[in-house]
């Protein structure tokens, strides 16, 4: 899993409340459990005037102009903005696949679905909550303000915007640590990998029938 340690990224607005994870990836791009190769169908229902299919060329699909990740302004950005409740819905996992693979490493809005919410700390990925008139003035500021970036410290917990104002978050611990060290599920147990060789080697001389 890749580390998250401080973030200085553009900002891309999707300004709507209760995204649920089929449209941030329809259930017709279940089918592969890859985890990578969905950044293409990452809310493909919007961003496309026709109907996508799995393994499809996007290259010459008709686009939907007016869809936030289709404006040049937005191209590279690194950091999704959204209002409340996102993630909700079924709890695929594929969610924060297509997410990462898109190029997000961040995603802020004042509540997420809780699913949704631990599977992007399992994959690499940072949901930040901040208030509703937080996260309101940074959709004002980004939607005047061409390339506007913010700085996320996940050591300090902060947010900090251009003009120097700082916004703090709360993350749990054990969180913190996954995703500064890069561990996933398995990274973690890895950790005790020594310890677990002694359990192994201790077990096997006491019970070598089991081996």
């Amino acid at each position: 899993m890749k580390q998250f340690n401080e973030l200085n990224g553009k900002v891309a607005p999707l300004d709507r409340a209760n995204v649920d994870t089929d449209m941030i990836i329809p259930k017709q791009f279940l089918k592969s459990i890859k985890r990578t190769g969905f950044g293409k169908n990452l809310f493909d229902e919007l961003r496309y005037l026709d109907e996508g299919q799995p393994d499809q060329d996007c290259s010459e699909r008709p686009l939907n102009e007016t869809f936030v990740l289709n404006q040049p302004r937005y191209a590279g950005s690194s950091i999704l903005i959204a209002r409340e409740n996102f993630g909700c819905g079924s709890s695929r996992e594929h969610a924060p696949w297509a997410l990462d693979d898109y190029g997000f490493r961040c995603v802020i809005a004042p509540s997420f679905a809780d699913i949704f919410f631990n599977n992007c700390f399992k994959n690499g990925l940072l949901p930040i909550v901040l208030t509703e008139d937080q996260v309101a003035s940074v959709f004002e500021q980004v939607e005047s303000n061409e390339d506007y970036t913010l700085k996320i410290s996940l050591e300090n917990q902060t947010v900090t915007t251009p003009v120097g104002e700082i916004f703090t978050f709360e993350v749990d611990d054990f969180r913190k640590h996954c995703l500064l060290n890069g561990l996933d599920d398995i990274g973690v147990t890895l950790e005790d990998e020594e310890a677990i060789r002694v359990y192994e080697r201790k077990r096997e001389t006491e019970a070598p029938w089991l081996f």
